[in-house]
C-alpha cells in the first residue's frame, strides 16, 4: 500500500486549530505535536497501524521505498502499517505537524539508529 496525501482543501491559512479538526474527522487521535529543527532527518522506522500527519507549519519530504511524498502546510499524509519511512526537512525552516493514530497510541519500529526521533531530539535539547 502506498503513502495518500490530501491537499489542503479550504481558502484559509492552516492554523493549528483547523488542522487538528481536519484530522479528527477523518476518524484520528492525535499523540503529538512536533516542530522539528531545519535540515533535520529523521531515519528509517515504520509503525504497526497507519499514521497520519497533519502538516501545520513549513513543508518537509517523507522518504518511502516507492518514492518521496512532500507535504506542506495543511496538507495531510496517511501512511500505511508497516510502511518504512524517513523524513528529510530540505530547507533552513522548521516544521511542525501532528501525528496520530485512529487509537491514539503510538508506538515505533526503529530500523536504523533513530536518528531525529522523538526522542533523539530531546536528547539534544539537553
Amino acid at each position: 500500500m502506498n503513502p495518500r496525501v490530501i491537499k489542503w482543501p479550504h481558502k484559509a491559512i492552516p492554523t493549528k486549530e483547523t488542522v487538528l479538526a481536519e484530522l479528527k474527522g477523518h476518524g484520528y487521535e492525535v499523540y503529538d505535536l512536533q516542530t522539528i529543527p531545519p535540515w533535520c532527518e529523521r531515519s528509517l522506522h515504520t509503525h504497526d497501524y497507519e499514521e497520519i500527519r497533519g502538516a501545520v507549519e513549513g513543508v518537509t519530504t517523507f522518504h518511502f521505498p516507492d518514492g518521496p511524498v512532500t507535504i506542506e502546510a495543511g496538507d495531510i499524509l496517511f501512511i500505511p502499517a508497516g510502511v518504512p519511512h524517513s523524513l528529510r526537512t530540505h530547507n533552513g525552516n522548521p516544521f511542525t505537524a501532528y501525528k496520530g493514530s485512529v487509537n491514539g497510541i503510538r508506538k515505533v519500529t526503529e530500523l536504523a539508529d533513530g536518528k531525529g526521533s522523538i526522542e533523539d531530539l530531546a536528547r539534544q535539547k539537553e
